[in-house]
């Protein structure tokens, strides 16, 4: 399997190098940038599964970043962990969600706390991943089957029922684990089942696209 991308962003050549030990172990492909800006960059020229932003940076800082992140169509679902050395104040923990940020993790870190949220998020991005490539390959065969004979409402609707079923099967697995991970303490966790939820209401969209007689 393809490794993940991870995303760090610090001002701080120690803290990136910190950072990059800790997440060692996970064995995904880490990349660094010492600004916001070198962020964005990095983020439009390839994918991610998950961002961790320091906050106060000079320039522009992980506030600011994190919004420009949420304001791109191609970075907008990018899970953003940001990392602080101040307290978690009840407005300043409010600027950072409306900024779009899902998690904190407050410096100085603990290293198995670190990688269990980001591992969170790299489970997630391949089952994003996964998801998508299913509902690819079935579209392709259902556009390959009314390229070749017209469109046959039996065959469509058997390469239909498949993508259905598999959505259905997935939804099911979901709705299993929506229990335990609402019940968990840990925001990212809780957050999983939300965020596959969205996914998968943006693949039914597009299966209900491709439905004969659908408007």
């Amino acid at each position: 399997m393809e490794k993940a991308k991870i995303l760090l962003v610090d001002d701080r050549q120690d803290n990136l190098l910190a950072l990059e030990a800790v997440l060692s172990s996970l064995d995904q492909i880490v990349v660094r940038a010492n600004s916001g800006e070198e962020a964005l960059d990095a983020l439009l020229a390839d994918s991610f599964a998950v961002v961790l932003l320091d906050v106060y940076m000079p320039g522009m800082d992980g506030f600011e970043t994190a919004r420009h992140i949420k304001r791109r169509q191609k970075t907008k679902d990018i899970p953003i962990i940001f990392l602080t050395a101040i307290n978690n104040e009840p407005a300043y923990t409010f600027r950072g969600y409306a900024a779009g940020v899902v998690d904190y993790v407050t410096k100085p870190f603990d290293p198995w706390v670190l990688r269990s949220k980001v591992q969170v998020f790299i489970d997630l991005y391949w089952k994003n991943q996964q998801l998508t490539e299913q509902a690819d390959l079935l579209r392709g065969q259902l556009l390959g089957r009314e390229e070749s004979q017209g469109f046959a409402h039996g065959a469509g609707s058997s390469v239909l029922a498949q993508l259905q079923d598999r959505l259905a099967a997935v939804t099911e697995q979901a709705k299993l684990a929506e229990a335990p991970l609402r019940r968990t303490e840990d925001p990212a966790a809780a957050e999983i089942v939300p965020e596959l939820y969205r996914r998968l209401d943006r693949l039914r969209a597009g299966l209900d696209a491709l439905t004969p007689g659908a408007p």
